[in-house]
């Protein structure tokens, strides 16, 4: 099976660079028709540079289709501009890849709101913002494929990036609601969690782990996910040819008798309560619910 993106628009954010440029560069090579978003900043949100079209040199140089955008993802207009943009040119957009990110690393207790403020800015908000201005669109056209961009620190925590982290997950909190809501409309929404070497993480990696974790070894991973059969409400990760999954689990638990409702009758059932055998993945918040109502019924 040949996996295909002809007749397909997609946005790509952040993709003057690294993970974006990468997936632009492969979604075009594949048949589709691609925005460049990107401000071109540097890693820390400040600069400007003609990213963007730089990619969109490429794309055309190999034979593709492609614009350029340096509209900021922060800003609900510009995102807008950008999709009205898109569809005056090309009829609508299918696929929308929020990857665009910057980082403000310090210990929380070195942090200011300022650095706190403006990573989940960019990172969750700009997510939703980009996302906001293709929903209707796609919800119309019976059509969508979303990727949210996770992180390991958000998922699983990493020294010095609080900030980072509470965005990272938030936006695979938001692809679990966000799943429901466009599952009438035919809109996917995913979240892949990458580890690539990129501006963001060269000074992270050391030199041979940096070439092993190029970005074009995530790409199949995005790729799949905003494809016409991807899954929906998946969080996958992947780097250096790795891919995997990861779940928001719930165990069995234990109904506690009335007695036992305390402080101490947690403690004292805390083995019980946290037992991970047979958890299970919730598809909805509603099914934490229902379990506490089979209990009941039990």
């Amino acid at each position: 099976m040949t996996i295909s993106f002809e007749g397909r628009v997609a946005i790509v954010t952040g993709a003057g660079g690294g993970l974006g440029r990468a997936y632009a560069l492969e979604l075009a090579r594949r048949g589709a028709k691609v925005v460049v978003n990107d401000l071109g900043a540097a890693r820390d949100g400040t600069g400007h540079s003609d990213a963007a079209l730089k990619v969109v040199e490429e794309i055309e140089q190999a034979g593709g289709i492609a614009m350029s955008n340096g509209g900021s993802v922060t800003d609900m207009d510009q995102m807008s501009e950008m999709v009205a943009k898109a569809k005056e040119a090309w009829g609508g957009v299918h696929i929308l890849i929020n990857n665009a990110g910057i980082l403000r690393d310090k210990s929380f207790t070195k942090m200011t709101m300022d650095d706190w403020r403006l990573v989940v800015d960019v990172h969750l908000t700009g997510s939703a913002t980009a996302t906001k201005a293709v929903w209707d669109m796609m919800r119309e056209q019976n059509y969508g494929r979303i990727l949210m961009t996770a992180s390991s620190t958000g998922l699983y925590g990493n020294f010095g990036q609080a900030n980072y982290g509470a965005a990272k997950l938030g936006l695979a909190g938001l692809t679990k609601t966000l799943y429901l809501e466009g599952a009438k409309y035919n809109v996917k929404v995913n979240t892949i969690a990458p580890v690539a070497g990129t501006r963001m993480t060269e000074d992270i990696f050391p030199a041979e782990a940096f070439k092993a974790f190029a970005p074009e070894n995530v790409v199949p991973a995005a790729l799949f996910l905003v494809s016409d059969d991807a899954p929906t409400n998946q969080i996958v990760g992947a780097g250096a040819g790795f891919f995997h999954t990861a779940h928001v689990t719930m165990t069995k638990g234990k109904m506690l008798a009335a007695e036992d409702r305390t402080p101490e009758g947690v403690a004292a059932h805390w083995s019980e309560i946290s037992d991970r055998d047979g958890e299970t993945v919730p598809k909805s918040g509603a099914d934490q619910s229902m379990t506490i109502l089979q209990s009941l019924q039990g």
